[in-house]
């Protein structure tokens, strides 16, 4: 017969195993779970949620909060963005990026998710573009994931403002990607110049662009004007269209649902990743409809 003592330590051990039990369990739910909405969910069809998935803690996803209306006839395009100053967080970028996924788009950028006023700087690679990339194509494919059969694998774009569009650059040669978003940015002349962790690229990366294209800068005063609209002068192998809205380096990304930058975006990946033609009057035409805009100049390249 066992004693009160011993009795009383297998009940202790019970009690601590039970206690691990349910903080695993309380902590696989919060990484799973751990969301919120942006300003009220977007201007879209589908209001969009902010999340940390537990199978990609290293990004942030912004995506429509209701996946069931997702499926064989209606599937999300995948973009994956990079962020200012190659900042593993995408902060500055939220109200954005979560407008453009409100308009039916599974948007992962880099960084975990970040915190209420958090104005994380610690520096990202471009290779966790590539990252966000393989692991949507994964999902799509897991019959375990919420995701599966609701992503889009053939139609994923790669993005990036300032610092993050020379690493969209950077990977946009993969055969997978079907357009590129360069975002308040452009390849420096002499790559020895820029800043600690941006990415070393040459001019010669341009002649690796294989989907068409778009440039979206701040004006001259835009800090990144000069490169971006020579990027654009030596583009003439893809379809290319640059836009400029003089509001500087900064853009119109913190503004109400991502503002102007957000509108134009928006419209290009309907046009390229959805086959909108009706967004896709914004670019094309003689003028296109965005030249007939107040607020914005463009210029374009092998787009009727």
């Amino acid at each position: 017969m066992k004693s009160p003592l011993h009795r009383k330590k297998i009940w202790n051990y019970i009690f601590i195993a039970l206690l691990l039990i349910g903080s695993g369990f309380l902590n696989s739910a919060y990484a799973q779970n751990q969301s919120r909405t942006v300003e009220d969910g977007g201007t879209g069809t589908y209001k969009a949620l902010m999340l940390s998935e537990k199978t990609l803690p290293t990004h942030t996803v912004f995506r429509p909060e209701n996946l069931n209306v997702f499926g064989n006839e209606n599937k999300l395009p995948v973009i994956t963005w990079g962020n200012g100053a190659c900042n593993n967080s995408p902060w500055e970028h939220v109200n954005f990026l979560s407008e453009v996924a409100s308009h039916g788009f599974l948007v992962i950028a880099i960084g975990p998710m970040p915190k209420e006023g958090e104005q994380a700087r610690d520096k990202s690679e471009p290779s966790m573009l590539i990252d966000a990339l393989d692991w949507a194509i994964a999902q799509n494919s897991d019959n375990e994931s919420s995701y599966h059969n609701k992503i889009d694998i053939e139609n994923i774009a790669v993005s990036g403002m300032s610092c993050g569009g020379l690493q969209a650059l950077e990977v946009a040669p993969d055969e997978r990607i079907a357009t590129v978003g360069v975002f308040n940015s452009g390849i420096l002349p002499n790559p020895d110049n820029g800043m600690e962790g941006m990415p070393s690229l040459s001019k010669e990366q341009l002649e690796k662009l294989h989907s068409p294209t778009l440039y979206m800068l701040g004006g001259e005063s835009d800090i990144a004007y000069n490169n971006g609209m020579d990027d654009f002068k030596r583009i003439n192998h893809v379809p290319v269209f640059v836009a400029n809205m003089d509001v500087g380096h900064g853009g119109t990304y913190a503004e109400p649902h991502g503002g102007e930058f957000a509108k134009v975006a928006t419209a290009w990946y309907l046009w390229q990743l959805k086959g909108d033609k009706e967004a896709g009057k914004m670019f094309t035409g003689s003028p296109s409809g965005l030249s007939e805009s107040p607020h914005w100049t463009v210029q374009k390249k092998n787009i009727e």
